[in-house]
């Protein structure tokens, strides 16, 4: 085999697989929003459906008729959507999806389709079936499924270059979307999380984009902070693991925790001495999985092809979907109403005239059928249709039995119904949209109510400050007599800190911006050191050292890269004072010198504009100065 033909294979042979794993196992089919295996067991339990549970280990073995990959995945696929609670029942131990706990063997549980199920997915006579994997069964291409189930349920899946991260939606505003939808009318979706908790959706983008979901807090007291709600895509294990992590990191100050969780999460966090609730509660959402971003990615197959869409673009393509299903329903039906209508009809006609009598002295089959085809033409304008000989043969069936009891009345009234319900379905056909609306609402109402909201939608979460909300456990010194500072250092310098905060120093001939250090060395003569603040207004004097003339002026350091030096006074000069606000009154000195009168001024930083950090600054004087002094009070003035 040459190289190229070596090629050739390899990569058709990838592309199928990876169309493989794409269409038919990862990612969710739009019209029904179910993947493979999800779509296999719901086709199976509807096979098995009698109104009682099923052991799942039953379930399972029944479903293996139809998925090639073995009894875990199906397992798993069935437990992940009883768990949802839209669309199968369980009994038993599903396990938790609070605690991460998961369901007992499948041996030891039951489940059945629920309400909801029966009456939106399913309908043989609009399904198109395909054989199974074997060639024993036919299977379903896609269920009729009459919601938007890609946008309820959910779903994660990881293919070849390519993954899926649908997040759940609320059943009442799903359906409230589409009305909305057919009565022109705007509508909006955002996730809804069995877990509860508050949810940020200010980047959210219609089912993609981000959004920020939290932990719902209570404080009990000033010593107790209790999680209520935690976040989609977490546990209570998870989320005590990790505030067990900040807290080994010397994050979060928490003397105790307590997992209390069974049907709801309940985790009580009990504070030390000196720790307050209001001081953790942030710091939990920055260090702990109180707080967890998801980026939504809402691709499904459609057309036989994988896209990205958007929450709208689903709602749009599933409910046009169900407008056009719904008719094929009402035509179908309308079709078999005309049938019974008609057969009635015939019924009635062909007892009541005794037209059976015709038949009597016939000798064959055919002069059989001939008689009655005879015997039903004077009434030819009350049937909807010809009569055919199937319809014959149909008559000929009727028991001796049944046309001694025949009942006009009844039967008269039976045809009535008929054309009364025929008479509905053609209204229902002639109006698709208000007909689809009102099937719509019906669900809403049904259904609505036993799936409430429990995610909150809340404004804009504030991106957490880590330094801020970060125990200040470090202490950070500078020692003269070294030259080096850090969190290891000795001395008398010393500034509290968290491993977050950035650390702002001033030299002589610069300024940089630094990471907390362990141990560096800065130099003997370091002016000043403090945690980076873009607030802070500094204030400033130096020297030219030749000419002798002094500036002043006054910035803040709000831009910077990590580590990089910048230089905040011009060449050759000596820097006489630099501190933080308050703006302090500086008295300068100048050269005595023969006929001058003013030999010191006082300078108010006060007057002077804050101005940025590279500007030169205000000259002091024409003078040279030749010393400063700080002034501690009014009377230092004279």
């Amino acid at each position: 085999m040459t190289d190229q033909s070596l090629r050739s294979l390899i990569d058709e042979n990838f592309l199928e697989y990876a169309s493989y794993v794409i269409k038919d196992r990862a990612i969710p089919h739009i019209d029904d929003g179910l993947k493979p295996v999800q779509r296999r067991i719901l086709h199976t339990l509807w096979d098995m459906d009698d109104g009682k549970f099923h052991k799942v280990a039953n379930v399972v073995g029944r479903s293996m008729q139809y998925h090639p990959h073995g009894d875990a995945s199906i397992y798993s696929a069935l437990v992940v959507m009883a768990n949802r609670d839209y669309f199968i029942d369980k009994q038993g131990n599903f396990g938790n999806i609070h605690t991460g706990d998961s369901a007992s063997a499948a041996r030891y549980i039951e489940c059945r389709l629920t309400g909801l199920a029966k009456e939106v997915l399913f309908n043989k006579e609009i399904t198109e079936f395909v054989a199974s994997y074997d060639g024993r069964n036919q299977e379903p291409v896609t269920l009729p499924a009459k919601i938007p189930v890609v946008l309820l349920q959910g779903t994660d899946g990881i293919a070849v270059g390519l993954a899926t991260h649908i997040l759940p939606h609320n059943l009442g505003e799903v359906l409230s979307a589409q009305i909305a939808y057919l009565r022109g009318e705007s509508f909006e979706l955002y996730p809804d999380f069995q877990q509860g908790g508050l949810m940020d959706v200010s980047q959210y983008q219609d089912g993609n984009g981000k959004i920020k979901v939290r932990a719902r807090l209570e404080s009990r007291d000033d010593k107790h902070v209790v999680i209520k709600e935690i976040p989609f895509g977490t546990t209570s294990e998870k989320v005590i693991a990790s505030i067990e992590a900040a807290i080994r990191k010397n994050r979060i100050k928490v003397a105790a925790i307590q997992d209390y969780t069974a049907e709801r999460v309940e985790i009580e966090l009990a504070l030390p001495r000196g720790v307050y609730a209001e001081q953790v509660e942030e710091a939990l959402y920055a260090f702990s999985d109180c707080e967890v971003n998801h980026s939504p990615a809402l691709v499904v197959i459609k057309d036989d092809h994988p896209v990205q869409l958007s929450v709208t673009e689903v709602v749009v393509h599933c409910t046009d979907k169900l407008v056009r299903d719904l008719r094929l329903e009402y035509e179908i039906e309308l079709g078999k109403l005309n049938d019974k209508l008609h057969y009635k009809t015939l019924e009635q006609i062909f007892i009541e005239n005794r037209i059976y009598k015709n038949i009597e002295e016939k000798e064959t089959y055919a002069a059989v059928i001939a008689a009655v085809h005879q015997g039903l033409e004077p009434f030819a304008d009350r049937l909807i249709r010809e009569v055919t000989d199937e319809d014959v043969e149909r008559l000929l069936q009727i028991k001796i039995k049944r046309i001694s009891r025949f009942d006009i009345n009844k039967s008269r009234q039976e045809i009535q119904e008929v054309l009364d319900r025929i008479e509905e379905v053609n209204a229902f056909l002639s109006d698709m949209i208000g007909t689809t609306i009102g099937y719509l609402s019906n669900l809403r109402d049904k259904y609505g109510p036993l799936f409430p909201r429990r995610t909150e939608i809340i404004g804009e979460i504030e991106k957490v400050d880590l330094s801020e909300v970060a125990v200040q456990s470090e202490r950070l010194s500078y020692d003269p007599e070294t030259g080096y500072l850090g969190t290891d250092v000795k001395g008398e310098q010393t500034i509290a800190c968290s491993p977050f905060d950035k650390i702002l120093v001033f030299m002589p001939d610069h300024y940089r911006v630094m990471s907390v250090p362990t141990k560096m060395f800065i130099g003997k003569d370091l002016l000043f050191f403090d945690k980076a603040d873009k607030t802070t207004v500094f204030n400033c004097m130096y020297r030219e050292q030749t000419s002798g003339l002094a500036y002043v002026k006054r910035f803040v350091v709000d831009k910077f890269i990590l580590d990089k030096e910048y230089e905040y006074t011009m060449e050759n000069a000596k820097v006489l004072l630099l501190q933080p606000d308050p703006a302090p009154s500086v008295k300068v000195f100048y050269p005595k010198a023969k006929r001058s009168r003013v030999t010191d001024e006082v300078i108010e930083f006060k007057d002077q504009l804050i101005k940025g950090v590279t500007a030169r600054g205000n000259r002091v004087s024409t003078k040279p100065v030749t010393r400063i002094r700080v002034l501690a009070s009014k009377d230092d003035h004279a």
